[in-house]
């Protein structure tokens, strides 16, 4: 039987448990849709610097502060993470949304992208994903995302990749 899983908003003290897991996640989702040494030796530490910087900035305002959304499941820790970024066009990035490898399919990014929708009411949400991540792509599409752009994303070393956007928009209010 599985533990209860919670959501609750993370901090500074979560971001070495974020780092971690998002390089975790990167490692299994993304190996072969990126270059090879963007899932190198260094992306552990990459990612726990992105992270300490994220989870202590001043974002002043705010409306203006993004949020973790962390899932946890008691005895086992971080087992997903969200991260909602407010636009400047009043819309949400989704900038990121993890789930622990091994742990995925289980309903966790469900919990945590329905949790964001909530979150981000009466703000459009939205994401980018790699267009050859399918299995994220059709997660996102189970959960109505809708396909709103496609672009090009460069990595570094020049590798440029397609990536499309996904959008959830929020129901009009009836009168």
């Amino acid at each position: 039987m599985t533990a209860e899983i919670t959501v609750r908003d993370g901090g500074p003290a979560d971001a070495p448990a974020v780092a971690a897991l998002h390089a975790d996640s990167w490692r299994t989702a993304y190996t072969g849709l990126v270059p090879a040494e963007a899932l190198g030796d260094g992306l552990p530490a990459q990612r726990r610097e992105i992270w300490e910087l994220r989870l202590t900035a001043d974002y002043g305002d705010p409306a203006h502060t993004p949020t973790l959304l962390l899932a946890e499941e008691a005895g086992n820790g971080p087992v997903g993470f969200a991260y909602l970024v407010p636009e400047p066009d009043g819309r949400v990035l989704l900038d990121n949304l993890h789930v622990r490898p091994g742990r995925t399919g289980g309903g966790i990014g469900a919990l945590l992208l329905r949790t964001a929708l909530r979150r981000t009411a009466p703000a459009v949400l939205r994401l980018e994903v790699l267009r050859d991540n399918h299995r994220a792509i059709a997660f996102y599409e189970r959960e109505g995302g809708i396909r709103t752009d496609e672009r090009t994303a460069e990595f570094p070393g020049g590798h440029e990749v397609t990536e499309y956007e996904y959008s959830w928009p929020q129901p009009a209010h009836r009168s």
